[in-house]
């Protein structure tokens, strides 16, 4: 069994947020292993993230961004569940970083269901009318739209977006990283993007 320092436990409490006795538990499970303790802690914290899912979160900041030497403004609020971690730089840096995306992919919605049923009805009727003339067979049109349907909300939806500083990561995936380190229940209540001219 590897001797765990508290120099180590700092260390991994400083890179992933989690608390002192998590972290030094997770170092002696992965006997001392830096890396293995820090996926550990990914995974627990996530399963704990889907935990809470069910929890008010009814604090945290509303957040902005201007970009494009004014031309483009963003406010968005974003909660979590106590104060305590709204001032966190993790917390800030989340809302930051997600203000910036807002401006830089212009979502319509945060999600798929806060989309008006019209933009949604207009997108299906659209994908039909192309499988009408693309003379594919009727049979497999709910499976092609489905398809397609996911696909466009995976484009105009916050949640559903790449996230603009790593493309391999969603931004819901990127809220459930940051709610896995501070052990709290993370959400995008709304946004607004202005745009000159818009």
């Amino acid at each position: 069994m590897a001797s765990i320092s508290a120099k180590d436990v700092k260390e991994l409490r400083d890179r992933t947020g989690a608390g002192m006795m998590e972290c030094k538990s997770a170092l002696s499970e992965t006997n001392g292993d830096m890396e293995a303790a820090i996926d550990l802690l990914r995974a627990k914290g996530a399963a704990k993230a889907a935990k809470r899912a069910g929890k008010e979160a009814s604090e945290g900041v509303v957040g902005s961004y201007i970009h494009m030497g004014g031309k483009i403004g963003v406010l968005v609020e974003v909660n979590c569940e106590t104060d305590f971690v709204a001032k966190t730089d993790a917390f800030q840096g989340l809302v930051r970083d997600l203000a910036m995306h807002i401006a830089a992919a212009n979502p319509a919605a945060v999600r798929s269901e806060d989309l008006s049923e019209d933009v949604v009805a207009r997108e299906r009727t659209v994908y039909e009318e192309q499988l009408r003339e693309s003379g594919k067979p009727e049979k497999i049109w709910d499976q092609i739209i489905t398809g397609k349907m996911n696909k466009f909300f995976a484009e105009n939806t916050l949640m559903g977006q790449p996230f603009v500083k790593n493309p391999d990561q969603t931004i819901e995936e990127l809220i459930t990283e940051v709610s896995a380190g501070t052990g709290e229940k993370i959400e995008v209540a709304r946004f607004a993007r202005f745009e000159i001219g818009e």
